[in-house]
């Protein structure tokens, strides 16, 4: 059986990155343009997730040109179909600050409780216990907040019952349901929307302005980082969505630029900054103050000496402290990958130079969730955000953009040979402009998008067509991708089937192509994993690959194939498939109607002759963890400071096969062959 699944696989990838066939059989001469049905497929492929029974037949009514016309127009499509299926993804639909309050970090509860006093010693585990739970770094491990591996199985249980009792009495939820919830928007979306174009783009857009989830707190900021900045913007304007990503905390913690402050500047972020600080111990001299907070947080003269005496003993020593300045990570990535290129003409001394222009782009309060909700809990939630925006000197709410002038580097800089005079939040905001304006940035824009949507080796020619759209129009997306979509290049026969489709892509057009219903369930999510493709799931800020190099090796051929047999043989939970059509008295009839309704009858003589062997084969069982076939990790991304190194956040199960075994075997291999890896 491994040997088969070595076979198979070795054979996809030599057909996969073999030169392209010609789907006339195979006859050498001159190649000939696409058919009108060939068109519409090349439009729902590139332009969208792939076909859907029908689809081919409904483009044609409304027309292939008014097609791609409503498509530009993704606001004119009713898309009440999709919206109906992520309608109970609550994650999706609420602020930053409403995440905070809702899914809480549970080690900053706890934290926050012990220290008010409302966890007394014993209660739940001994006091040094209960520190240390609080004390860790969620920042590093988000999704729990602590590393119960450390923990004595006594420690772990009377943690995870306090944890359970507080969020049961106060309605908060884990906050491992986040990148859960914003994986299966993305998927349900792509496979059920009208607007296909849109989420394309947004899937475009993501990996540009790539972010990762398992960074500190980010996965908190992803939610309205999508909602009201990519997908808002998908289709909009290059600057809005520039501007809306150098914005958006997302990006600040991500990259660092919530960090970024003049050197020397002070650390507390409110107008009060310049005032001369009292350390807590001087302050404690205070009798008034020492009463205040022995009632506050329930101590006594004792414990609140005990508090002061290790907070003394945890400040580093002079000269230990990080230092504050000038962090580059997002200057150098915004030229780099956001808009420049890596050959865009500019220096080490501009990435300096643009650093200064962002210092004082940061957030209110980002680790607001560790915090808020133990507001909630003390009936303090509204002081705390009046006591926010007098800190900040405005309305602010916790996790969201503020500049702050106090932390800016308040000088005249120069940027790619330009002057940009000291103007405080406007110093970014003009290097945008700048970038954006910039023609190195339309020559870099334009090749991602001739790359995504015509081939992975665009002519210089083609993409410098683009990008005189791109600059003309002052950034419009939708007037570069009429200009994609109307150039002869984008219907040129060499580039029909020519792009190998991502593991979403792949995944979601199996879906669409079977007419398969799913809910795109902790399965979906862990089997896309496996593929090596989740929505934000990627730690560099490249963000993932759209060419074939990325995606075509051995290891991935075989996890490609293990879906298209677990989703065609029903394993797949809450993902449901009826191959019935498929059915006929023989094999070969079999094999016939799989390639009619899957390929559209194009697959090469070569792939043929694989087919009618493989299919008197056995077929692999789909392998989908540590234990085949039966259970594998879900998602749970952590930093963990190695690239592709993930941790499961629990496990689940694939159900037994199910339907006609022969049946879900041909349909499985047709899944598999490069005809349909391609798009």
């Amino acid at each position: 059986m491994k040997f088969i699944q070595k076979t198979t696989a070795f054979l996809l990838t030599f057909l996969m990155i073999s030169p392209i066939f010609a789907f006339s059989g195979g006859t050498t001469g001159k190649v000939k343009p696409l058919t009108d049905e060939q068109k519409i497929m090349h439009v729902l492929n590139r332009l969208g997730f792939g076909a859907r029974p029908n689809d081919v037949a409904k483009v044609k009514a409304v027309g292939l040109q008014k097609y791609i016309e409503q498509q530009l127009n993704a606001n004119s499509i009713n898309d009440s179909a999709a919206e109906n299926k992520v309608k109970d993804l609550d994650v999706m639909n609420l602020s930053t600050t409403e995440l905070f309050a809702r899914y809480p970090n549970p080690g900053g509860i706890l934290r926050m409780l012990e220290q008010q006093g409302k966890i007394k010693n014993g209660k739940v585990a001994q006091t040094e216990n209960i520190r240390r739970i609080g004390n860790e770094k969620p920042d590093v491990m988000p999704a729990g907040g602590t590393d119960e591996d450390k923990m004595s199985d006594v420690e772990r249980r009377e943690r995870r019952q306090k944890i359970a009792e507080i969020y049961g009495k106060y309605g908060f939820k884990q906050p491992n349901a986040i990148p859960q919830q914003i994986i299966e928007n993305r998927v349900l979306r792509a496979v059920y929307s009208e607007r296909q174009l849109q989420e394309v783009m947004v899937d475009f857009w993501q990996n540009h302005f790539n972010v990762y989830a398992g960074k500190n707190f980010v996965r908190w900021y992803i939610p309205s980082y999508e909602r009201d900045v990519l997908r808002k913007n998908a289709l909009g304007n290059f600057k809005d969505l520039l501007i809306g990503t150098a914005q958006h905390p997302a990006m600040l913690v991500y990259l660092d630029n919530f960090e970024n402050v003049a050197p020397n500047s002070q650390s507390i972020a409110d107008k009060g900054a310049n005032k001369k600080q009292t350390s807590p111990a001087k302050a404690m001299n205070n009798p008034k103050v020492r009463e205040r907070i022995k009632q506050q947080y329930g101590l006594s003269d004792k414990e609140l000496d005990e508090r002061l005496k290790q907070r003394q003993q945890n400040v580093p020593p002079k000269g230990k402290q990080a230092e504050r300045g000038i962090n580059e990570n997002y200057a150098r990535e915004l030229m780099e990958l956001h808009t420049l290129g890596v050959d865009g003409g500019y220096t080490q001394a501009d990435i300096i130079e643009v650093a200064k222009c962002f210092t004082g782009w940061t957030v209110a309060d980002p680790r607001g969730y560790r915090r808020l909700a133990a507001q909630i809990i003390n009936g303090t939630e509204d002081k705390y955000q009046d006591r926010l925006s007098r800190q900040y000197g405005e309305k602010a709410d916790s996790g969201t953009f503020i500049f702050n002038q106090n932390r800016h580097v308040a000088e005249d800089k120069i940027v790619l040979g330009q002057k940009i005079k000291t103007d405080g939040l406007n110093d970014g905001l003009k290097v945008l402009e700048m970038l954006v304006d910039s023609p190195a940035t339309a020559k870099f824009i334009a090749k991602k998008l001739a790359v995504k949507f015509v081939s992975d080796n665009p002519s210089e020619a083609f993409v410098g067509r683009i990008a005189e759209a791109f600059h003309k129009s002052k950034g419009d997306v939708k007037t570069t991708l009429k200009a994609i979509f109307n150039d002869a290049e984008f219907f040129a026969p060499e580039n029909y089937r020519a792009k190998i489709k991502t593991p979403i892509e792949l995944a979601v057009s199996s879906i669409r192509t079977l007419g398969a219903d799913t809910k795109a369930d902790p399965a979906m999510i862990a089997l896309l994993q496996k593929m090596g493709e989740v929505p934000y799931g990627y730690q560099a800020p490249t963000g993932y690959g759209d060419t074939a190099e990325d995606w075509v090796n051995t290891g991935s051929l075989l996890e490609r194939l293990n879906y298209a047999i677990a989703l065609s043989s029903g394993r797949i939970p809450n993902t449901k498939v009826d191959l019935s059509k498929f059915a006929a008295k023989d094999k070969a009839k079999m094999l016939d109607n799989a390639i009619a309704a899957i390929l559209d009858d194009e697959i090469s003589p070569t792939t043929k002759a694989n087919l009618l062997k493989q299919i008197e084969q056995p077929l692999p069982e789909a392998k989908a963890g540590n234990e085949p076939g039966e259970s594998m990790e879900i998602v749970n991304m952590r930093q963990n400071g190695q690239q592709g190194k993930r941790q499961g956040g629990g496990r689940v199960r694939l159900l037994d096969p199910s339907g006609n075994p022969e049946i879900y075997k041909i349909v499985s291999l047709v899944l598999g062959t490069p005809e349909f890896q391609r798009q």
